[in-house]
C-alpha cells in the first residue's frame, strides 16, 4: 500500500515536491522500517498495551482502537499550533491539491466526502482533510476524541459524523468546506473528470489486498489519460466491491 501511494506522487501532475513536507506516521515496524528505506520524513507511533502491528480489517476492534489513537495525536499536533493536511496511504495523489482546496483563510476545515448529496446531507470521510489549528478546531477535535467512551464500537468517523449532523460544528462556529467528489475522488463515488480529479480514495472497501488491487487499476487508467488526455471512465472496483462479501478473510501476519 505503501509503494503505491508513493508512486501516486511520482506520477502526478505537481505532486512529486510535495514529498519533501510529507511526514509518514507508521502504526507499526514493518511500514517504518519501509519509511525509513525510502528515506521520507518518518515518526512511529507507540502505544502501550497495544498492538497494532499488520492489518487492522475494518470495523474490527482493533481497527476502531487504531483510528481513534489517530484521533489523539492529530489532536496533540493541533496542540502544538501546527495546521494538518491529512491524508490515508490508500488516497493516491494524482495533482497538487493546493490548487483545488480553497484559499479562503476564514475556513476551519476542509473534508473529503463519500457522495456528492447536499440534499441528504454531507457523509464526511475522514480519509482526507486539511484543518487550521485554532482554538475552534481544538475545541472540536477535543471533544472528538473524549466521545470515544461514550460510543462503543463506533469508529471515530461515524462520531465525528455525529458531531456534525447534530450541530456542534454550528456551535463553535466551525467553517468548513465540504469538497466534491468530482476532484477529491474515491470508489464510493467516482471523479466523472480526469481533468480534473486531484485524489482518488479507496473508500468503500474493507481490506487492503482489494484496496491494492484496484488502487493499482486507477493509476494505470491515471497514466492512460497522461499519455491520451482522453475522459474515460475509471476501470471497475470489483475487488473492493467483493471484500464486502470476504466474510472468511484473515489478514496476512
Amino acid at each position: 500500500m505503501l509503494d503505491l501511494f508513493l508512486e501516486s506522487f511520482w506520477e502526478g501532475e505537481g505532486t512529486l515536491p510535495l514529498l519533501d513536507h510529507l511526514v509518514l506516521v507508521a502504526t507499526d515496524h514493518t511500514a517504518y522500517d519501509r519509511c525509513r528505506f525510502k528515506r521520507l520524513h518518518c515518526y512511529k507511533m507507540d502505544i502501550k498495551g497495544v498492538d497494532l502491528e499488520g492489518e487492522k480489517v475494518y470495523m474490527s476492534a482493533d481497527f476502531i482502537e487504531m483510528m481513534w489513537r489517530r484521533t489523539h495525536f492529530l489532536l496533540d499536533v493541533l496542540r502544538h499550533g501546527y495546521h494538518i493536511l491529512f491524508t490515508d496511504t490508500d488516497v493516491l495523489w494524482l495533482r497538487t491539491p493546493f490548487s483545488r482546496l480553497s484559499n479562503n483563510g476564514s475556513l476551519d476545515m476542509q473534508i473529503s466526502v463519500d457522495q456528492n448529496n447536499v440534499e441528504a446531507g454531507h457523509a464526511i470521510n475522514t480519509g482526507f482533510f486539511h484543518v487550521r489549528s485554532n482554538n475552534k478546531t481544538f475545541s472540536l477535535f477535543n471533544k472528538w476524541y473524549d466521545m470515544r467512551l461514550n460510543s462503543p464500537g463506533m469508529k471515530e468517523q461515524d462520531v465525528l459524523q455525529k458531531l456534525l449532523d447534530t450541530g456542534f460544528f454550528n456551535q463553535l462556529g466551525l467553517n468548513v468546506n465540504f469538497l466534491n467528489t468530482t476532484e477529491f475522488s474515491g470508489f464510493c463515488q467516482d471523479s466523472t473528470d480526469m481533468g480534473v480529479v486531484t485524489t482518488v480514495h479507496a473508500n468503500c472497501c474493507r481490506h487492503i489486498p482489494a484496496k491494492v488491487f484496484d488502487l493499482t487499476l486507477v493509476l494505470s487508467d491515471w497514466k492512460s489519460y497522461k499519455t491520451s488526455h482522453v475522459n474515460n471512465k475509471w476501470s471497475p472496483h470489483h475487488k473492493c466491491g467483493g471484500s464486502w462479501k470476504d466474510n472468511d478473510y484473515v489478514p496476512k501476519p
